[in-house]
């Protein structure tokens, strides 16, 4: 329907209200009742409520307002988005709403309202065009070279080239091709210092950068962070448009996001959304750790958006895109920019980066069924459940199976809320956490140490232990024998009493648990373990419905499991 038709209809609909305006109320329900073949009642069903709004002299009613937009809307699929500034422009025109039990056909757009509507969606259409010209100039195109192995060379050879050929020699010739890729960066400074992801340039063995204006750098890694996925390069050149850093702290949920890169190698895609959530934890994990503050946006981020801004309406950059969830599926995720920002001039200033740490594996308490009954008594805070050898809690009195319920009086009921807490801390400064253990409430005095870069287990696993003596425990599926003295120093145990594991049965209740071979059981429910005898005795008494708690000291750290009849698999808490 085009404008012409929206007047005339107006213009008609403007007459029969007036009509039916004037009638009395009964004969008004009579008048409607022949129109639509229903008599209104005393309760009226929600849907044949019309808003009837009373206009200001020389305005366009709201709902005629509001009608016009959603009738804009419909035809423009992308604009779902601003249905709620339509609804803010009618009731702003509006100074009174009600419900009326009125059965007057729809209103039409009067084509004052049309022309109003019109402009909203223009004014939004020039804000949206105003953050890419303004944040474009600044974003970079980054192509990465890196070299092929020859397994892949091979394979390629064969499928582009075909077989080998003695009357083609040049199907002879391995010619490995590096291998490219895509990604982006922002300008943070005129001179040449831009921001990206650390994986977008890992291990390249070539960088090149694409400006907006079509000129091209080759660039060289300045510093990377590759716990926080940050990265900075840089380019030989000068007087560069630089983005605008926003406050990523002040961000809100519901907030327009737009995101521009180079997605499947199409140069400045422009796309846009809302942020969608703060805080996301646990989606990028290195070497056992991971970061807890990503914003999350619905705006399609795929592969070659890595490492390019994310902005507000204002174009300011409130977070550096990553591609975490594989392509598109309407969850895009965001480094906040006051961190990148922090990341980026410490990398600047080459400055190492250094961060505190306790060498403690945690959860959120609950997020494991199978051991939550043991925990009477207490229903918030952050399970220990292996403290890492020779780590800073290592040396304290905090022990597997504590919930951590304070740091320094700061309560916290998840495990990002303790590694945040940790993180404001400095290396080498004492802590004091709270927890609970047992039924009682302690106080557990931490110094944190620098985290290292490589969080690993030990990768020289020691011989299978001698098998004699041993003992098999069989309704949990555990095969021990007792720890000696000389055991312990032969294979280097961190401990020097207990019973070692030399063998666990395949889907048991030990293996779903994840106990190992050479695991050294110290303690069952608490009671301290010295030998074979005392192990089983302490199972005897326990009751493998509520769960058995063990325990453990692996090549060192410490840690538990739980062996409880029907439990399943514990999750993945590096």
């Amino acid at each position: 329907m085009g404008l012409g038709d929206w007047r005339s209809e107006a213009s008609h609909a403007a007459a029969s209200t007036k009509r039916t305006a004037k009638m009395p109320t009964e004969t008004r329900f009579k008048f409607n009742e022949r129109i639509s073949g229903e008599r209104p009642t005393n309760s009226i069903p929600l849907v044949k409520l019309r808003a009837a709004a009373i206009p200001m002299p020389g305005q366009p009613s709201g709902l005629a307002v509001l009608n016009v937009a959603c009738s804009m809307l419909s035809n423009f699929e992308p604009m779902r988005l601003f249905s709620v500034s339509f609804l803010i422009v009618a009731l702003n025109t509006v100074p009174i709403l009600a419900a009326t039990p009125e059965l007057a056909p729809t209103p039409t757009i009067p084509a004052a309202a049309a022309e109003q509507g019109k402009d909203v969606v223009h004014q939004l259409n020039n804000a949206f065009a105003k953050v890419f010209e303004t944040v474009a100039p600044s974003v970079v195109i980054i192509e990465i070279s890196k070299k092929n192995d020859s397994e892949t060379s091979a394979f390629e050879d064969l499928f582009f080239q075909g077989p080998p050929d003695e009357n083609n020699p040049r199907r002879n010739q391995r010619s490995p091709q590096p291998s490219q890729s895509e990604g982006s960066g922002f300008i943070v400074r005129p001179d040449g210092y831009i921001f990206t992801n650390f994986h977008v340039v890992e291990a390249a063995d070539k960088i090149d950068v694409k400006l907006k204006d079509g000129r091209e750098f080759s660039a060289k890694v300045v510093g990377s962070d590759e716990k926080t996925d940050i990265a900075v390069i840089k380019i030989d050149a000068k007087d560069l448009p630089v983005v605008q850093l926003g406050d990523s702290d002040a961000v809100r949920v519901g907030q327009f996001a737009f995101a521009i890169g180079a997605p499947f190698k199409l140069d400045y895609t422009f796309t846009y959304g809302v942020v969608s959530g703060k805080g996301r934890s646990k989606l990028l994990a290195t070497s056992g750790y991971s970061i807890s503050d990503y914003l999350q946006t619905d705006a399609s981020i795929n592969p070659g958006n890595s490492g390019g801004p994310l902005c507000d309406i204002d174009g300011k950059v409130i977070g550096m895109n990553t591609l975490i969830n594989g392509i598109n599926r309407g969850l895009g995720f965001a480094i906040p920019s006051n961190m990148a920002k922090e990341i980026g001039d410490e990398l600047i200033a080459g400055r190492k980066i250094m961060r505190p740490w306790l060498g403690i594996r945690i959860e959120t308490l609950g997020d494991d069924p199978s051991i939550r009954d043991l925990f009477k008594g207490i229903d918030k805070g952050v399970v220990v459940r292996t403290i890492e050898a020779d780590a800073p809690a290592y040396k304290s009195d905090l022990r597997p199976f504590d919930v951590i319920t304070q740091v320094d009086a700061n309560s916290v009921t998840t495990d990002s809320q303790l590694q945040h807490e940790i993180l404001k801390k400095k290396i080498g400064q004492k802590v004091e956490l709270t927890v609970w253990r047992k039924g009682q409430t302690l106080k557990v005095p931490v110094t944190t140490g620098e985290l290292p870069n490589e969080i690993s287990r030990a990768s020289n696993e020691p011989a299978r232990p001698p098998q004699n003596r041993e003992e098999e425990v069989g309704k949990f599926g555990l095969q021990v024998q007792e720890l000696t003295k000389e055991m312990a120093q032969r294979f280097k145990l961190g401990v020097q009493r207990g019973v070692i594991v030399t063998d666990v049965t395949e889907n048991s209740l030990a293996a779903q648990q994840g106990i190992e071979r050479e695991d050294v059981i110290t303690e069952v429910d608490g009671k301290p373990v010295t030998d074979v005898k005392t192990f089983r005795d302490a199972l005897n008494q326990a009751d493998p419905k509520r769960g058995v708690l063990l325990y453990l000291d692996r090549k060192g750290s410490k840690t538990f499991a739980v062996l409880k009849a029907g439990g399943g698999e514990p999750p993945d808490d590096r």
